[in-house]
């Protein structure tokens, strides 16, 4: 059995570092006029900092090994190698009484010594501790957080904040000063709350800055000029979703920089917006639109804004033929207020519940996650929902989605015999015909959870499952419309 008496051990040392009787080396530390003199022994400084080791090791003389050695390490200051040299001898870092601009000094210290034990602790304790201070101070905290590969959990601290606040970074950052490295990391970055014409000015103004010799204004740039600001934005430009801007903002604001592009891909965008039916190849790895929080558009489990986006172009006929509307940028008029959210294990899984939530009210979507799959159903009803045991008219249409991520594998499918467009009952839900039927097995008992789920081509356009076998539900929603203009979430 061992005994392990690490407070004891620690404390000795620490009285050690303070004694000058037994020390064997001397380090200056600073430059003039705030240089100081620390007392140390080569052999604790070895075995505890392998960068020290390093640099004892290739800073060697011929002296006796009784002889005392000095050294100098200007590019630190006295107080924060005083901290350094504290955590060697004891394993203590203390940080009482000091700045976080010290603490952040500190990180970089460590960082040096190859302290990997404090760096990683640093990093923890200053995204816990300090992040409002470091919001205020982004600059410093950024530049800092860039300066070695091992800092990757302050960096990402970093990017997140700048993907999720743009706006405060750019009002405290000189955005032309980052680095190329910097710039990829958040604009490569799906949830980057920006719009895409923003991030496409955003970043010819960073190229501009690299390139100080070229006027702001590409009338007036040469073939070498454009050829230089593209070796510059080579690796960005990939990075824009040119797909998701307004034909005026491509009009006005990309159509100038024209010649950055490889003409086959410039022309590929151009008609993309002269003809909705140009699709570009999967080879152009097109980006689908950012995902952007928009203040109070839908409250929901199952799907994503971009197949908001793509519902509500169905509902206003807004580019139904364009092959690749779900590339542009989010198309959201509406507000989907929640009506009923219903699971297997919740009592909004029954018709009862439904029809007690949901009729009267017209312009309704529903959305149905399948169990088993990643497959998500649902049909729009301009109508409203009844129990009466009848047929009802309706300009409906129903759709499926293979995964709310692969938005190219999307079935829309309208109605063709309007006179059984809907069909109402106190023992269905949401159901569209017999296309999408959504309903329980028996009669006895309305609250009943729904169990009699199918997809029968027979009104509608187009099948929107590959079987017409039952289903079961995993969860679905349905929520009303309203018109409803929102812009980006801010802070």
């Amino acid at each position: 059995m061992s005994i392990q008496f690490f407070p004891k051990l620690s404390q000795n040392l620490t009285e050690l570092l303070k004694d000058d009787k037994y020390h064997d080396i001397t380090i200056e530390i600073g430059v003039d006029p705030n240089i100081k003199i620390f007392r140390a022994h080569k052999g604790i400084l070895c075995y505890r900092s392998p960068y020290l080791r390093r640099y004892l090791a290739s800073n060697k003389n011929n002296n006796d090994n009784n002889d005392l050695t000095h050294i100098k390490l200007p590019n630190i200051l006295p107080d924060i190698f005083q901290i350094i040299l504290e955590y060697i001898y004891g394993g203590i870092i203390s940080l009482n009484g000091n700045d976080t601009s010290d603490i952040l000094k500190v990180l970089v210290a460590a960082d040096v010594f190859n302290l990997n034990e404090v760096v990683d602790y640093l990093q923890k304790y200053l995204i816990q501790n300090k992040t409002q201070w470091m919001e205020q101070h982004f600059e410093l905290t950024y530049r800092t957080s860039f300066q070695s590969n091992n800092f990757s959990e302050l960096q990402q601290h970093c990017v997140d904040f700048m993907a999720k606040s743009p706006e405060k970074v750019f009002k405290s950052l000189d955005f032309t000063s980052l680095t190329e490295r910097s710039l990829i990391s958040l604009i490569e970055r799906d949830d980057l709350q920006m719009k895409e014409i923003d991030v496409w000015e955003y970043v010819t103004k960073w190229g501009l800055a690299q390139n100080q010799t070229l006027t702001p204004d590409p009338d007036t740039w040469t073939d070498d000029d454009f050829k230089m600001m593209e070796n510059t934005l080579q690796n960005c430009l990939p990075l824009i979703r040119f797909f998701s801007l307004s034909s005026k903002e491509f009009l006005h604001e990309v159509r100038p920089y024209k010649k950055l592009f490889k003409p086959q891909f410039y022309e590929k965008i151009l008609n993309s917006y002269m003809d909705p039916d140009s699709k570009p190849s999967a080879s152009d790895n097109v980006l689908l639109p950012r995902s952007l929080k928009i203040n109070g558009i839908i409250d929901t489990e199952i799907v994503n804004l971009n197949i908001i986006s793509i519902v509500s172009r169905w509902i206003d006929k807004v580019d139904i033929n364009s092959k690749f509307a779900h590339l542009r940028e989010l198309y959201l008029p509406y507000k989907f207020d929640l009506l009923l959210r219903g699971s297997y294990n919740t009592n909004g899984f029954s018709p009862k519940r439904f029809h007690e939530l949901c009729d009267g009210k017209p312009n309704t979507v529903t959305f149905i996650k399948v169990k088993g799959t990643e497959e998500i159903l649902g049909g729009y009803n301009p109508s409203i929902w009844k129990s009466s045991g009848e047929w009802n008219q309706s300009c409906s249409f129903i759709f499926s989605f293979k995964n709310k991520n692969k938005l190219d594998e999307v079935i829309l499918s309208r109605v063709r015999n309007m006179d059984k467009a809907l069909y109402y009952s106190d023992v269905h839900g949401p159901s569209f015909g017999s296309d999408l039927r959504i309903s329980i097995y028996s009669r006895p008992n309305r609250s009943y959870v729904f169990n009699y789920n199918s997809c029968k081509h027979i009104n509608y356009e187009k099948k929107i499952r590959d079987t017409e076998d039952f289903f079961s539900i995993e969860e679905y929603e349905v929520f009303q419309i309203k018109r409803s203009y929102n812009e980006i979430e801010e802070d």
